[in-house]
């Protein structure tokens, strides 16, 4: 089993004022040239280099370029920027105390994973993908549509922590992503996984005051993770040549067997076998998920519609919410969105982890 590490996340209530208002001392730049344009392009990993080449043998080797083939990286659109030349917009503000602001006056940011500013991309990209993806939802707060999420400028560091892991706080609301082993920022499944704790902040200030509740939280992220990057990879034409059911391959590489995976969605963990910690507990959250997204899919009703009523049912739970209680308001909300058929479904798999309501 894969060592249950990545993302201590402090969330407090004071999360929701957070949201409601953050102020970020931008750079001094009033003597540069501005970009015209608000969308810009940049080079990214198309989620991760594990996923898009499929070579299990891949290592860090110091951030070299020569650890990674070309064929990994992916020249994408960096849209909803601000027109201040820096890699920031609309959904993110990327901010970096370890190496030089990434700077354009044309919004082109083609960089290399030996350049810090690599990762700032990364880090750009990858959050307001998130963000998109959410919004083409139907999570948007327009009149008619569902509740906005995490609807600001959301702040990223890059490179902010020492070790191998990362951290959603809200002091202030942001993302600290760290540069042991591989550098956090390399792998977009560790930076939407970050990003799906600040979900659920923004859903339920307060969120995960218990050990069900932080469970939930881990594999949320690790789903969010996942579907996110296949969401990228169907929008852009990306392969993917690794195990899907398995977040956060090139991360894990630095400390675990091939094939690499930080947690996994198949498990066969139940209540049951529970070990009392959350990353490891999450994993009995998360194979339901995905379950639930192949019995979608199979039923033809479709990713986006389970990703949809998932998500949306997530504003019905309690800060300390339980497995059982979760699970019943996922229940209720597919029966009210998508029909007793899909309901059913849902508390099948759910059952089949131990998890009844």
């Amino acid at each position: 089993m894969a060592q249950h590490r990545r993302s201590t996340v402090l969330v407090t209530a004071t999360a929701a004022l957070a949201l409601l208002g953050l102020g970020l001392a931008a750079p001094a730049s009033a003597t540069k040239s501005r970009p015209a344009s608000m969308t810009g392009s940049g080079s990214v990993f198309m989620v991760n280099p594990v996923q898009s080449t499929g070579d299990q043998g891949l290592t860090d080797q110091r951030d070299s370029d020569a650890a990674v083939p070309a064929s990994a990286y992916a020249s994408v659109p960096l849209r909803n920027l601000d027109g201040s030349g820096y890699l920031r917009g609309a959904w993110v503000t990327v901010q970096s105390a370890t190496g030089t602001p990434a700077y354009s006056t044309t919004n082109t940011f083609a960089y290399t994973r030996h350049q810090d500013q690599f990762e700032q991309v990364m880090a750009y990209f990858w959050v307001n993908q998130a963000q998109e993806y959410l919004q083409s939802l139907g999570f948007t707060g327009e009149p008619g549509a569902l509740p906005a999420i995490v609807h600001q400028s959301f702040p990223v560091k890059i490179d902010q922590y020492g070790g191998d892991n990362s951290y959603q706080t809200d002091k202030p609301y942001r993302v600290r992503l760290g540069k042991g082993g591989v550098d956090d920022a390399e792998d977009a499944e560790v930076i939407v996984h970050e990003y799906g704790h600040a979900v659920h902040a923004s859903q339920v200030p307060g969120y995960g005051t218990s050990l069900d509740a932080g469970s939930i939280g881990e594999a949320f992220g690790d789903y969010l993770g996942v579907t996110v990057g296949l969401a990228a990879a169907g929008q852009y034409g990306w392969p993917v040549k690794a195990e899907k059911a398995c977040p956060m391959d090139w991360d894990s590489t630095s400390y675990t067997d091939a094939p690499h995976c930080i947690r996994r969605f198949d498990t066969g963990m139940t209540v049951a076998t529970r070990e009392g910690e959350v990353h490891a507990d999450g994993q009995i959250w998360s194979q339901a998920l995905w379950e639930i997204r192949q019995g979608y899919q199979a039923r033809h009703l479709g990713t986006r519609a389970w990703d949809t009523t998932l998500v949306d049912a997530q504003f019905r739970f309690a800060p300390d919410t339980s497995f059982s209680a979760a699970a019943k308001a996922t229940y209720d909300t597919a029966l009210a969105r998508d029909g007793a058929a899909a309901a059913a479904l849902v508390k099948d798999r759910f059952a089949a982890r131990g998890i009844v309501f």
